[in-house]
């Protein structure tokens, strides 16, 4: 069987948070088009229907969207008894669910970073412990967290303190739980993705402002696509990828490498 066919990954059952729209939409469309049954696993369940719904139309996988708040351990885990419900089985776990604020580190209240924090690593933890449990269960899986550059580097101009500790605790997090799954047949990576121009980034009012200075330090000299952080995705995924675990792939155009 050669590297392409081996690639694949027909009769898998996908998960991904926050997966309605942006990056976990990207992956999503990426691992389907691979084979994968997949869950699309929002706080906005119509949009998380609309993607589900294109995916199932447009490809010949099973799709399920379901609601869920990643903060909340009871909203996740009925999540994942949905999905078993559905599939039977659960072989990827894309925690991808995260949010940004740009507030001065004076000026955030303590509800504020609490918020950022809550979803973008505690988000992840209990996500990623309950996709763990079943997969420890069935003797292989793979989880893959969304991290990002800032969690290496400190952004600039834009103050997003909350968001920096978050990412870093994410990639952090990842390579504990890959030491004590690795035994277990359980590989736990993270995607450290760099400025990527999601429909929200490219049209929000707060952060178009920023998009040229970005593009200005960036030695690429632009933002990512979404599309771009596919391959990497599905690699992970699979089988091809069974030696690799606990690693952080940033994919950032070398912003974070100065």
């Amino acid at each position: 069987m050669g590297i392409m066919e081996r690639m694949r990954l027909d009769g898998k059952v996908s998960l991904v948070t926050g997966g309605a729209r942006g990056i976990g939409k990207a992956i999503a469309e990426a691992i389907a088009e691979a084979g994968s049954h997949v869950a699309i696993v929002d706080i906005d369940i119509d949009e998380a229907k609309k993607t589900a719904d294109e995916i199932a139309k447009n490809l010949d996988v099973q799709t399920i969207a379901i609601k869920t708040d990643v903060t909340n351990q009871e909203d996740v885990d009925k999540m994942i008894a949905s999905i078993l419900n559905k599939f039977g089985k659960l072989d990827v776990a894309f925690c991808n669910a995260g949010i940004c604020m740009n507030i001065p580190a004076e000026e955030m209240t303590l509800d504020q970073f609490k918020k950022v924090i809550d979803i973008n690593l505690t988000g992840v933890f209990l996500t990623s412990q309950a996709a763990a449990k079943v997969m420890l269960k069935q003797g292989k899986g793979s989880i893959i967290n969304t991290a990002s550059m800032s969690g290496h580097i400190v952004n600039v101009p834009q103050p997003q303190c909350s968001y920096n500790a978050s990412k870093a605790g994410v990639i952090q997090l990842t390579k504990s739980m890959a030491i004590e799954f690795a035994k277990r047949n359980v590989r736990v990576n993270s995607i450290s993705p760099g400025y990527i121009g999601t429909e929200l980034t490219l049209n929000s009012p707060d952060l178009k402002p920023l998009i040229a200075k970005w593009n200005e330090l960036a030695p690429l000299g632009r933002m990512g696509r979404p599309d771009e952080l596919q391959a990497i995705a599905v690699y992970l995924a699979g089988d091809t990828s069974d030696f690799t675990t606990g690693s952080d792939f940033i994919i950032d155009g070398a912003f974070s490498c100065f």
